[in-house]
């Protein structure tokens, strides 16, 4: 009978000790967005590319022939590879010359990138790549800061804001549901699951990938004479 009880006893000792563990995971886990607890999006019709609407940010003129989606999280480090050395050659060759435009679309993974999002969306619309810029420069420091938050409204304020308006923009749910959404659509409805993605006049191109690749991508996809 006591050895019975002994086994019941360690029985018992190792089924509090997984649950306090699972516990302990589930309490240090880092914050996933879940896009679906937004609700629906408004969706692209099936067979479709991404639609480009009023509500997007277009680097370069509007009505350049071919269309260049990125969407990205802001604490990806491969997008932040991407912004630093991919597009600027991108940008020479073929966004400031005419030929390109590039719309960027949030597609966050964690909170802070959705924190950053809310930020650079607070910024005028002529300053707004340059905020996103100045986010995936400086993404080791903030992203990885014991507080995100302060070390975003930091950015903030250096870019021009004031404390009241970067809590604004920090706080603003409206704008937050909005993001999420356009990330639920890709995700749906565009198969989006890693970023950065892009589409080049609705063709699928995945990764940071080097100039070359996405230089061979654009060319293909211009008008031809």
């Amino acid at each position: 009978m006591r050895s019975r009880n002994s086994w019941l006893l360690v029985a018992a000792v190792a089924v509090v000790v997984v649950v306090i563990g699972a516990i302990g995971w589930w309490q240090s886990r880092p914050t996933i967005i879940d896009a679906r607890a937004f609700g629906e999006a408004q969706a692209a019709s099936p067979g479709e590319g991404p639609q480009i609407t009023a509500d997007d940010h277009v680097l370069g003129k509007r009505d350049a022939p071919i269309t260049i989606i990125e969407y990205a999280s802001l604490t990806c480090p491969h997008c932040a590879d991407f912004d630093k050395e991919t597009l600027p050659q991108i940008r020479e060759k073929w966004i400031d010359t005419g030929k390109a435009k590039l719309i960027f679309r949030n597609f966050p993974f964690d909170k802070p990138a959705l924190q950053a999002a809310l930020v650079a969306a607070c910024a005028p619309g002529d300053r707004y790549f340059n905020f996103v810029d100045v986010l995936f420069q400086q993404q080791r420091q903030w992203a990885t800061a014991q507080d995100p938050t302060a070390a975003l409204t930091r950015i903030a304020k250096l870019g021009g804001m004031s404390d009241q308006q970067a809590h604004s923009c920090l706080g603003d749910k409206e704008m937050e549901n909005k993001i999420v959404a356009i990330r639920l659509a890709a995700e749906k409805d565009l198969g989006v699951n890693s970023t950065p993605t892009f589409f080049i006049n609705g063709k699928k191109l995945l990764g940071a990938q080097e100039f070359a690749k996405f230089d061979e991508a654009l060319q293909q996809a211009s008008p031809k004479s």
